[in-house]
């Protein structure tokens, strides 16, 4: 035994990467890093926990959640019709009320909520279409309150549209100046496809300008002559942000005909942006105006992956105006993913879990330092199940969460026992 002490080892863990079988090793975290990962640690340390072989993952990723709406559900009204545009019109009215309290409280509580399911990396879209500009500010200040244990992004979100009203691009322009992460829009809400076309290439020249990401929402609409994605793609190309860039949503891509759908696929590949997909919010939310048979709602999630293009999984919405339920759970986001973009297979039900995983990493562009590596810090989970496949199948609990090597978060899974009836 080595007279090396470390502050945490972690055995018999059943360590996931992304690449490769899982294997049963020893994970020593000191000062905040992974130290040693070794099949047989031979040292102390001043905590030591048997995992017995438990699934030791990255944290979970949050791709794309509006955090300024969390947790309103029923405020001022329920949506009836469970319509986007019902949903945009009930938050019309609620964020007219909002206060620096009430959106900091709601913010961090659904944060703490994601957090102890694991997740340590959250982009949140803000409204910006307000003209005290307040949930902005309270989540910039949340943003500092949790900086210990939780990386947030926060993009800039014209909500109403960029051209819709004469102040919005000034409120954007002001977000910007502010200091958010990333700027974003949505084209399809625009008046008319000029405009929203002309909302596309204002959104590539803020970002050159003010040097952020953008992640626009894309497409999220019922009707097949929507088509800002390849407005992104083109002007991704010709600026060179190309990874920068994310479409979230792009619902609609699910509806085109094959033929436009393979010429801009190939479009796609050469643009090198990212994609978020919503299963849970947008197979609620589409198709409502649909008798039969009902459109799924989701974008081309399995064609993107087989092409080799980064998609990752949001939960969008927790308990807003838009989706009643929702628990911040990203194996509840990842198991409907694997149900609705029909992607069964092991190998297909693997990529889901990275689609929350890894690949959410890349999208928010935190790859270096993301993953269980020797040198990275020590951010991971351990779940209650053996491999990907079983944590999505069950939505197993996140045991530990562990955070810059500290224990953030424990939960001890229910224990059920049958009472015999003979």
């Amino acid at each position: 035994m080595s007279d090396k002490t470390y502050e945490l080892i972690l055995r018999n863990s059943r360590l996931l990467q992304p690449t490769q079988q899982t294997e049963i090793v020893d994970i020593a975290i000191d000062d905040s890093k992974i130290v040693a990962i070794s099949k047989d640690i031979p040292a102390f340390a001043y905590q030591e926990l048997d995992l017995q072989g438990k699934l030791v993952s990255p944290p979970f990723v949050e791709s794309h959640i509006h955090l300024d709406s969390a947790l309103t559900a029923g405020e001022p009204r329920w949506n009836q019709s469970g319509t986007l545009f019902e949903g945009i019109e009930i938050w019309g009215d609620r964020k007219q009320e909002l206060t620096l309290e009430d959106v900091k409280k709601r913010a961090i509580d659904t944060l703490k909520l994601q957090a102890r399911q694991g997740v340590l990396f959250v982009r949140t879209h803000i409204d910006v279409s307000e003209p005290k500009l307040t949930a902005l500010q309270a989540l910039l200040e949340v943003k500092e309150i949790v900086k210990d244990w939780m990386a947030l992004q926060i993009v800039a979100f014209p909500q109403d549209g960029i051209y819709s009203k004469d102040e919005n691009l000034s409120l954007l322009e002001k977000a910007l100046q502010l200091g958010v992460d990333g700027v974003g829009g949505i084209p399809h809400y625009e008046f008319t496809r000029e405009d929203g076309v002309k909302s596309v290439h204002k959104i590539f020249e803020l970002a050159e300008k003010y040097d952020c990401f953008i992640d626009i929402h894309c497409d999220e609409i019922d009707d097949d002559q929507s088509r800002f994605l390849e407005v992104v793609a083109a002007d991704a190309i010709r600026t060179g942000l190309t990874s920068q860039v994310t479409a979230s949503h792009t619902t609609v891509f699910g509806y085109y005909n094959n033929a436009y759908a393979f010429k801009l696929m190939s479009l796609l590949e050469r643009s090198k942006i990212n994609f978020i997909a919503n299963p849970l919010i947008n197979i609620t939310l589409q198709g409502r105006t649909d008798t039969y048979p009902k459109r799924r709602g989701v974008t081309r999630v399995k064609e993107l992956w087989e092409r080799g293009l980064n998609v990752s999984f949001g939960h969008n919405c927790v308990q807003d105006p838009w989706y009643s339920l929702g628990t911040g759970s990203m194996l509840d986001v990842a198991y409907m993913g694997v149900h609705i973009c029909q992607m069964t297979g092991m190998a297909e039900i693997d990529a889901c879990y990275q689609m929350v995983t890894w690949n959410g990493a890349k999208t928010l562009g935190v790859e270096d330092g993301y993953g269980i590596k020797v040198g990275n810090p020590g951010n991971l989970i351990v779940l209650d199940a053996d491999s990907c496949f079983n944590a999505v199948r069950k939505r197993a609990t996140v045991k530990y969460v562990f955070c810059q090597g500290k224990l953030l978060a424990e939960t001890i899974p229910k224990t059920i026992k049958f009472t015999s009836f003979t």
